[in-house]
């Protein structure tokens, strides 16, 4: 049973600093990996270099590599688990590209955007929003509450009394008292 090559995108996760030594290998790999596949690449392009939210393989910057490519379905599994086994590719998002048209395959990355100067790069993005962006800063910072363990001790930001003003019962109050 043959059946037809679909369109696919995927998004590969490398580290920046292997990514930056060694470009040319990382390409090969990722070719290599969809050529076992059996895919058509229809294009590849280095995406963005970014700040990772977490940790990954004790990493904290990675690049993306945006990749386009024609396979059959039923290898798609062959792919991720190639993928999963090599030890350069910290993650990778495959998705079928249905409504993708050429005109998006050939949109502007964000690192070509920043070349371009039609947005900032990624240290002044940051020290625009500063304090937590647009939706503000941690929790202590906008007189937010926090609790601490247990009933009581409630200590925050609000206009509300603490449970202990308020006349609430405490579990020393509940506890007979030794008279002895």
């Amino acid at each position: 049973m043959d059946t037809a090559k679909r369109l696919y995108e995927a998004l590969f996760l490398i580290d920046s600093a292997e990514a930056a030594s060694d470009w040319d290998g990382i390409n090969g790999l990722i070719k290599k990996i969809l050529d076992r596949g059996e895919a058509e690449v229809v294009s590849m392009k280095k995406w963005d270099d970014r700040r990772l939210a977490y940790e990954i393989n004790k990493k904290t910057r990675g690049t993306y590599i945006l990749v386009y490519f024609n396979a059959n379905p039923l290898k798609i599994t062959g792919i991720e688990r190639d993928v999963r086994l090599s030890e350069r590719i910290m993650r990778v998002l495959i998705i079928r590209g249905e409504k993708i048209t050429k005109e998006d395959m050939e949109k502007k990355t964000p690192l070509e955007r920043v070349e371009a100067g039609e947005i900032p790069a990624e240290s002044e993005r940051q020290s625009r929003y500063e304090g937590g962006g647009d939706r503000g800063g941690r929790y202590e910072d906008r007189g937010g509450g926090r609790y601490e363990g247990g009933r009581g001790r409630y200590e925050g930001g609000s206009d509300r009394p603490r449970y202990e003003d308020r006349g609430e019962r405490t579990r020393e109050a509940e506890a007979p008292r030794d008279e002895a």
